[in-house]
């Protein structure tokens, strides 16, 4: 079974920069395809950004492009968000997911993942 722990989060101020670790234990990511999503309070889940299994294609939300990139180094076993010129519309709980396979393209439906971490709170003060 696998667990993935994110971290990175917290207060920033609008302008600001964070960047998300998503941390795997159990099974690796080398071998899977991997994504960011986020839920603010009230709002469905929004796909931030996804990776593929062998880093070589990403995608990014049209919310978050051009400001947000996502990264993995497999042989740390850690997935990266890293988020610039932060927004207050960027508050939410942001949670990294893993679909197992060597998928070559990035995958942004939420429905296709098969792990999920517990989410760390991304809040942007205006």
């Amino acid at each position: 079974q696998v667990q993935l722990v994110e971290s990175g989060g917290g207060l920033v101020q609008a302008g600001g920069s964070l960047r998300l670790s998503c941390a795997a234990s159990g099974r690796t990511i080398s071998n899977a395809a991997m994504g960011w999503f986020r839920q603010a309070p009230g709002k469905e889940r929004e796909f931030v950004a996804a990776i593929s299994w062998d880093g070589f294609s990403t995608l990014i939300g049209d919310s978050v492009k051009g400001r947000f990139t996502i990264s993995k180094d497999n042989a740390k076993n850690t997935l990266y968000l890293q988020m610039n010129s932060l927004i207050p519309e960027d508050t939410a709980v942001y949670y990294c997911a893993r679909r197992p396979g060597r998928f070559t393209f990035a995958i942004a439906s939420a429905s296709a993942y098969v792990d999920w971490g517990q989410g760390t709170q991304v809040t942007v003060s205006s």
